[in-house]
């Protein structure tokens, strides 16, 4: 699936860009390159298959946020821009918004020109050669906006055949780079840019040009230094007369009319489309803009309706010399806003539905950053721990004990299943199916974890066990919430087709979206369950400030955790084996100076941890390793 849309869906220099041999994602609605943005799901290598470049790694996913909910977690929302009025509706919705139309500071005089419309694509070009062509010969400047890198070099390329002196701004390289140095020159008289959606929000274009850019390209021409005394003396020569040749070009450019605008294509949304208008016509300046279209357009094409073409073929006339000629009314304008609002309207609708979907992971993700919030300030996690692994317990009784009747109980499964997790005190092989209370039997089991977790503790003092619970819990949860991620992903992509069952999509996500969250957090504590009684810490006291850094796994009941780094303060902030050292003064040697990061648990020595084999293991109730013929718990193991 993927690699058929990276065949016939993503177009280059449309959607995305080869730049030193890596594919580069464009920015639709700014025209940008999106530096470090990869696709998920496989399609970046399958556009990069497609293109013969370097096929890099699948990206995984650690944490994953709207927009929307990204904005809505702050307690105050508000902006400023010149386009929010179309998008009036969807404020309100999201954000419970107002917009509120603040008027320009001088008057409007800029002139928005009709659309010209031409039944196909090679009149519609024709047309916007001719007339950038006659307003460059007046010495009006001439911005032209595309929607493409593409369409902007085809345009370029045409201009050039009619030795039409022109500069390209779009996402490549060579002109990126340039940027400001061409904005700065796009005003002067009868200067032509081709620009793509970089030139539209916050470029300010200057009539008449730049004083300040035309004298620093003066003084690099004669080769001075910056900073300089001779580039500070030459800078006060030169600025005044470019300011007067600016003024001059300035009152040329007035006189021709001001900035002309030219769109080859209109956008999918009003608002783009806006920001180009809202290049010229600034601070009260003259200005004109126009869009020239044709029927062969994605826009008109899609949505505008067949009305339009059936006035195209009454009406599209031909000139003297066999060019297509415009049509020009305000009706078909309307109807092309009307095909723009019906895209807005579908695209909102789709962004509300993923934001709908995502207040699903919303929920799940502040339950699971609160508890990592709580991991990295040191919060102490033992009363939470002792909460929990009884109820891991309780659910692997209820799962080796279903039924009403103790013969279909599974004892031995249960048995080996919680010996492989801590030191079992109740001897389950021995207990009598027929005479067993399920109930009692788990209150029993919850008691018998506690117990163990206590008898832990005492093992390894009460400061490292608090840092140990902290330094397992974080890796445990950012290993599962990746998987629960990518398994939300799939959930999602696949959850439209319940609809065909007449079930509603959203609905059943809620509902397996909380069973698998569920799951999630269960696991977290059934693994940290496993790992909590079996690691074992080897204390070498010649390495006294070496941190503990802790690789467990391996066996068929535990998964590989990979290693992270978490910054959660210093020593001196939180609860730590360190601090608890210097405290009791037990004789070990700790320096007063040391400070470490909460990436690793804080002791005064080097830890070692290992799993051991559950096959290694001498359970409680296993004949003592010694020979006496005692069961572990009452020989060496009391």
């Amino acid at each position: 699936q993927q690699a058929l849309k990276a065949e016939a869906l993503y177009r280059r220099d449309k959607d995305y860009s080869v730049i030193d041999g890596e594919v580069k994602i464009i920015d639709e609605f700014t025209g940008r390159i999106l530096e470090g943005r990869r696709w998920s799901e496989g399609l970046h290598q399958a556009v990069e298959a497609k293109e013969g470049v370097a096929i890099q790694e699948e990206n995984q996913t650690v944490a994953t946020i709207t927009y929307q909910n990204y904005f809505r977690r702050y307690d105050k929302l508000a902006g400023m821009t010149g386009t929010a009025l179309t998008e009036a509706t969807e404020f309100m919705k999201i954000y419970k918004l107002q917009v509120v139309e603040v008027p320009t500071n001088q008057p409007m005089a800029r002139r928005d020109n009709n659309d010209q419309i031409y039944k196909t694509k090679d009149g519609k070009w024709g047309a916007v050669v001719r007339e950038i062509e006659d307003r460059t010969s007046k010495g009006q400047p001439v911005l032209v906006g595309t929607i493409s890198v593409e369409v902007s070099e085809l345009l370029a390329g045409m201009l050039a055949k009619s030795d039409i002196k022109h500069v390209v701004l779009n996402a490549k390289p060579e002109h990126a780079e340039r940027e400001g140095e061409i904005i700065a020159e796009a005003g002067r008289p009868g200067s032509v840019t081709i620009a793509t959606n970089m030139a539209g929000r916050g470029v300010d274009i200057k009539l008449g040009g730049n004083a300040e850019h035309l004298t620093e390209v003066e003084l690099a021409k004669q080769k001075l230094e910056p900073g300089s005394p001779q580039y500070d003396n030459a800078w006060d020569e030169a600025y005044p007369r470019f300011e007067e040749q600016v003024e001059r070009d300035r009152e040329v450019v007035v006189e021709a009319g001001g900035l002309y605008i030219v769109g080859t294509e209109r956008h999918e949304s009003r608002r783009i489309d806006n920001q180009l208008r809202g290049r010229s016509g600034r601070q009260g300046d003259p200005g004109e803009s126009r869009f020239f279209l044709s029927a062969e357009d994605d826009l008109v094409r899609l949505f505008a309706g067949d009305r339009i073409y059936r006035i195209l073929d009454k009406l599209g006339p031909t000139g003297e010399a066999g060019e297509e000629e415009a049509i020009e009314a305000k009706m078909l304008s309307k109807q092309i806003e009307g095909a723009q609002r019906k895209v807005e309207e579908q695209n909102f609708l789709i962004r509300k539905r993923v934001l709908e979907y995502d207040d699903v992971m919303n929920q799940q993700r502040e339950i699971v950053y609160e508890y990592r919030d709580r991991i990295l300030e040191g919060e102490d996690m033992s009363g939470t721990a002792r909460e929990q692994l009884p109820e891991v317990v309780a659910r692997l009784g209820e799962q080796y004990m279903e039924g009403d009747f103790p013969e279909n109980w599974d004892l031995p499964g249960l048995y080996t299943q919680l010996e492989q997790m801590y030191p079992v005190g109740l001897d389950l092989e021995e207990m009598d199916p027929n005479n067993a209370d399920r109930a009692g039997l788990i209150a029993e089991l919850r008691e018998d974890i506690a117990e163990a977790y206590g008898d832990r503790e005492e093992e390894l003092g009460e400061e490292l066990m608090r840092a140990l619970e902290r330094f397992m819990l974080l890796q445990i949860i950012d290993e599962r919430w990746r998987e629960h991620l990518h398994d939300m992903d799939y959930l999602r992509e696949g959850i439209h087709l319940r609809g065909f069952a007449q079930i509603e999509p959203l609905v059943a996500y809620k509902n397996e979206g909380f069973d698998m969250f569920t799951q999630l957090m269960n696991s977290i504590w059934e693994e940290f369950a496993r790992y909590i009684f079996v690691v074992e810490l080897e204390v070498e006291s010649e390495q006294p400030q070496q941190a503990a850094r802790s690789n467990w796994g391996g066996g068929a009941n535990t998964s590989s955790t990979a290693a992270f780094s978490y910054a959660g303060g210093t020593a001196e902030e939180q609860p730590s084996a360190l601090a608890a050292a210097r405290q009791s003064g037990n004789g070990q040697a700790v320096r007063e100076d040391y400070v470490g990061e909460y990436d690793e648990i804080e002791v005064p020595v080097h830890v070692e941890t290992r799993t051991v084999d559950p096959k290694e293991q001498t359970g409680r109730n296993d004949p003592c390793w010694c020979g006496s013929g005692k069961k572990f718990k009452k020989c060496h193991g009391a």
